[in-house]
């Protein structure tokens, strides 16, 4: 099971780890911006703690092409609420969804433990400062995409599940390599980023085998596109889809799930670590 340690926490447990959405932006492709105002945001890091997260990522820029974000918005947007959650709960483990490494800088010395990079070191010093601080870095899989934008042309892929194990393992190597504690780094396959449908369906049925890398795997799946097609269905009628394919995601060995919908996930990963004998259940008649 997941054990990671992310700046000197260490962070484990008997199932998959949750770690819950929190959107500073007014544009999320998801909830739309209901989070973006500061006080909201707190009440949805309590709800997000009591709903049974491990993790808080909060991210100040929609990950989708969108109104430009300077740098220093994207630091007014979310330090302040970083600064608030450390100190509300200092033992709480706090990830900043950002590419830019002077966000991340700002983000680690208000309270940060892990660097949520959505875009694969697009800028390369975002690596720099999490070995300065020792912090968590996310290595993820975009295909050499530059951050907010999507692929011109449909992504093709002699074997899209090989293509992410070695692009993510390298780039977690580099992160080594500068400094980054070995036991702080995650991989993220990244469905639907540079992938289509049928690139994301394969890397959840063939998902063992980025698990069998040996790095810890985060797994960014709420209320994706890909659930989307696969259903026909919108925005606000796929979590039932999310739930099924974090089934498989956990069963195959998954660390951390990216989640939205907090309290429906963590009972899903512990029905199927429950399922697996990881985790006994929470009661049961002799």
């Amino acid at each position: 099971m997941p054990e990671l340690t992310l700046r000197g926490r260490a962070v484990s447990a008997d199932r998959a780890l949750i770690m819950a959405i929190i959107n500073r932006t007014p544009d999320s492709f998801y909830d739309r911006g209901a989070t973006f105002a500061e006080e909201v945001a707190q009440q949805a890091i309590k709800q997000a703690i009591e709903d049974g997260a491990d993790v808080i990522d909060i991210g100040g820029v929609s990950a989708r092409p969108g109104p430009e974000v300077t740098v220093a918005m994207e630091i007014e947007r979310v330090v302040p609420t970083i600064e608030w959650a450390r100190d509300q709960f200092p033992d709480l483990v706090i990830s900043v969804d950002t590419w830019r490494h002077e966000v991340a800088e700002q983000a680690c010395l208000a309270g940060a433990d892990l660097i949520n990079d959505n875009w694969a070191a697009d800028d390369p010093e975002i690596i720099d400062v999490a070995a300065q601080f020792g912090a968590g870095y996310v290595c993820s899989h975009t295909d050499g995409l530059p951050a907010r934008t999507y692929p011109v042309n449909r992504p093709q892929f002699d074997d899209v599940v090989a293509a992410v194990i070695d692009d993510c393992t390298r780039l977690a190597e580099t992160a080594v390599a500068k400094g980054v504690p070995r036991e702080g780094l995650m991989i993220d396959p990244a469905l639907d980023f540079g992938k289509n449908t049928m690139h994301s369906l394969r890397l959840l049925r063939d998902l063992r085998k980025v698990v069998d890398t040996g790095w810890p795997v985060l797994m960014a799946i709420s209320n994706k596109g890909f659930i989307g097609e696969t259903l026909d269905a919108l925005i606000d009628d796929r979590v039932v889809g999310t739930l099924a394919c974090t089934s498989i995601a956990a069963y195959h060995g998954t660390a951390m799930f990216r989640a939205h919908q907090v309290r429906e996930t963590r009972q899903t990963v512990e029905m199927v670590a429950t399922i697996a004998g990881t985790r006994p259940p929470a009661r049961h008649r002799p």
